[in-house]
């Protein structure tokens, strides 16, 4: 009876040394994955870290670019009103002259004719 037990163990034993050597190499194989895994993991963050870098830069380079176009936007809004101004005013002068030159009557009221500007010496007292 002995015998048959310690047959029924060594058989029990013989079937569990196959599952423990299958655990063996799924532990081993999981091992490798997690290496592996690890592995993409140092690389995406080393990607992600650059890739941050970049969009730091890129940005500053945005902002720049903004100002930039801000400046010269403004300068550009300031000579139109400069030219602006310039067109009104031209406007207004051709309009008055335009309007004096049609009412000869005006003209002739701003402008009267030129007198004569000799003195009559009787006038002083020496």
């Amino acid at each position: 009876m002995e015998q048959v037990k310690v047959a029924i163990l060594e058989q029990k034993i013989e079937d569990v040394k196959d599952i423990i050597i299958k655990i063996d190499n799924a532990i081993e194989k999981l091992s490798e994955v997690n290496s592996n895994v690890s592995k993409m993991l140092a690389v995406h963050e080393e990607r992600i870290t650059k890739q941050e870098e970049i969009d730091n830069i890129l940005f500053a380079k945005i902002d720049k670019l903004r100002d930039k176009v801000d400046r010269d936007y403004d300068s550009i809004v300031s000579r139109v009103q400069s030219i602006e101004k310039r067109v009104w005013m031209a406007i207004g002068a051709i309009a008055c002259i335009t309007f004096l030159m049609d009412n000869p009557h005006v003209t002739k009221v701003l402008t009267p004719e030129a007198q004569s500007s000799i003195m009559d010496q009787r006038n002083f007292k020496v």
